[in-house]
């Protein structure tokens, strides 16, 4: 294996009301909205990018807002639960942050380290973790200061109809490195220092039903084009069936179910979300690509309205 992934490039999930989604992951988490535009295969709906001040891969979260959908169920075939990473010394200030919002949390330990689980409004399954390594966020809002700011995503838990298959794939294709194990979990790592802890769940727990509150996909990055091409020929050559490129504006990506029932992108890093507005503006606007450009009145017309709002 010549080629590894960074790790994750960014994870798309299902949610309800825009609003709402906002209000949590901005108001309540302090993530910047780097991007609202819509999902280019379905333009009545929005598409939310959340990350860090500059929109950096390994730190967006992205979102097709549905209010009114059906809820899903969380199970296998699916991101299980999306790990978020704090400097040290700060998840007292999260412990204190999710009381004054009403949140229920725990705590719980996992490879040494210490975990608080919650929910978002929507049923999304949550987690934060301190850690050393990334650059901070120096994205300020509300009470959410650089000295505790969500720097990016800590990892994953992936659940799995065929954890040996989705094993394999992590480390032959995706090129992480094995860890270890503990419990009912694998850990891997890629050579990121943010959004690079992978644990697989070794025991399937039922499948799946995508709706509100579930991960639709999980990107990982690839440095360029050609790395994508190169990837994407050897998913090909491992049996996977995968997608021609598909221009999604801010980054090229290619789909592949793996054998496990989990849906992987590999998207690029480049060009980046400040390429259609500046990085000082960026969120502000609604972002369509070119091709529903001429259809802006109909669109902004059918989508919900919202508004990015401080909470404290």
């Amino acid at each position: 294996m010549s080629k590894k992934t960074m790790g994750i490039h960014h994870i798309t999930a299902i949610v309800g009301h825009p609003q709402e989604n906002v209000d949590f992951y901005a108001g309540v988490l302090g993530l910047r909205l780097v991007k609202q535009t819509v999902n280019f295969d379905d333009p009545d709906t929005y598409h939310h990018y959340f990350g860090n001040e500059g929109g950096k891969p390994g730190t967006i979260m992205t979102f097709f807002p549905w209010a009114g959908a059906r809820q899903g169920i969380i199970g296998d075939g699916q991101v299980g639960v999306i790990s978020y990473v704090v400097p040290k010394s700060s998840l007292v200030f999260w412990e204190k942050r999710l009381d004054k919002f009403n949140i229920p949390f725990t705590k719980k330990e996992r490879f040494g380290e210490i975990y608080l689980e919650f929910d978002d409004p929507h049923g999304l399954h949550l987690e934060i973790v301190e850690r050393e390594n990334g650059e901070a966020n120096n994205w300020n809002f509300g009470d959410v200061t650089p000295e505790a700011a969500i720097k990016g995503f800590g990892g994953t838990t992936l659940l799995s109809t065929q954890p040996n298959k989705t094993s394999e794939l992590l480390e032959k294709v995706t090129g992480l490195e094995f860890v270890g194990k503990e419990g009912d979990f694998a850990r891997y790592r890629s050579t990121a220092d943010i959004g690079n802890i992978i644990d697989l769940k070794l025991t399937p727990i039922g499948l799946g039903q995508m709706g509100v509150g579930t991960v639709h996909h999980i990107a990982w990055r690839a440095s360029d084009d050609q790395v994508q091409s190169d990837w994407q020929k050897d998913i090909a050559d491992n049996g996977y069936g995968v997608t021609p490129v598909r221009d999604r504006n801010y980054f090229n990506a290619i789909y592949f179910r793996e054998h496990g029932e989990i849906l992987f992108e590999i998207a690029t890093d480049p060009p980046g979300f400040a390429h259609d507005e500046s990085q000082e503006t960026m969120g502000e606007n609604l972002m369509l690509p070119e091709q529903h450009e001429q259809f802006r009145g109909q669109i902004e017309q059918d989508l919900l309205p919202f508004e990015v709002r401080e909470l404290d």
